[in-house]
């Protein structure tokens, strides 16, 4: 039969105020997360975040490693330089890169937009002199007249063929000078004082 043994009354279990052991592992989860987001970074980008050197050469030598297991070990290790480190200014550049990334995301869509109503119209055509009237407009009225002439042709040999019509390449032109034209405009913008 087995006894249970007493247990002394005056020993008790000290109160622990510091973090789990499951809180410790999230946090350097989170750090690993962290790490990996900066390595999608451009290289440009990446290469203004401030990290100490030896977090650099660390990203540095897992963009060398070859195979996946080294790979996941190098972000182990990281995670660990990454505890040391300040995260901070490293999730300033990701916030930074996500939020280019959105706003390039809504200039492809806005220029695509464009791109048609440039296309359908004389109206589309006035509604871009007023959103966009700075510039050299003469060369742009000129491909618009030609995609237009290309997109016809395509469209006629389109249904003489009994084939849904091909975009040509006045049309993907147009929208390069379209694109471009509403980064430099959100440049200008984004360059502009606020008046708070």
């Amino acid at each position: 039969m087995r006894r249970n043994r007493p247990t002394a009354p005056d020993t008790e279990i000290p109160d622990y105020d510091g973090p789990s052991k499951s809180q410790l592992k999230r946090d350097s989860e989170a750090l690993q997360d962290l790490g990996a987001e900066l390595l999608e970074l451009p290289d440009d980008q990446f290469a203004a975040v401030a990290l100490p050197e030896r977090l650099r050469d660390a990203y540095n030598d897992y963009r060398r490693i070859p195979t996946l297991e080294a790979k996941r070990r190098q972000m182990q290790y990281i995670g660990k330089l990454l505890r040391s480190a300040d995260p901070e200014p490293i999730r300033v550049a990701i916030e930074a890169h996500r939020q280019n990334k959105a706003r390039d995301a809504l200039t492809l869509h806005e220029a695509e937009m464009w791109r048609e109503r440039l296309l359908t119209g004389e109206a589309g055509w006035q509604a871009w002199i007023q959103e966009c009237p700075e510039g050299n407009l003469k060369p742009l009225r000129g491909l618009i007249a030609n995609a237009r002439r290309e997109q016809e042709q395509a469209g006629d040999v389109a249904r003489q063929r009994g084939e849904a019509p091909r975009k040509g390449k006045l049309y993907r032109d147009l929208f390069q000078k379209v694109r471009a034209a509403l980064l430099a405009r959100n440049a200008r913008i984004a360059a502009t004082p606020s008046a708070e």
